[in-house]
């Protein structure tokens, strides 16, 4: 995997994460609409949209009382950058 391929990878899928965070609270607040699964945030958290989760939570001042929002989005950060360090030190970056 090339790491132009990785860095775009990475870029889209926190960017559709604090994307769909915002989308979240602003269904939020006007008590109508359709809302986005927590599953899917949490998710996108996991597999490379941590910064973007854990941004969006102080942004946008949302979902900061949930303890799986407080820990998915820093825990997929940190696996995310120790993931990268691993593959940058073995040379397949």
């Amino acid at each position: 995997m090339s790491t132009g391929l990785l860095l775009i990878y990475l870029l889209s899928v926190n960017l559709v994460g604090l994307y769909l965070m915002y989308k979240d609270k602003k269904s939020a607040r006007r008590k109508r609409g359709r809302r986005v699964r927590e599953r899917t945030l949490l998710t996108l958290a996991l597999v490379g949209g941590g910064p973007a989760v854990w941004s969006g939570m102080h942004l946008f001042r949302h979902k900061t009382q949930h303890a799986s929002f407080r820990i998915a989005g820093p825990t997929g950060t940190v696996l995310w950058a120790v993931l990268v360090l691993y593959l940058l030190y073995l040379g397949l970056l």
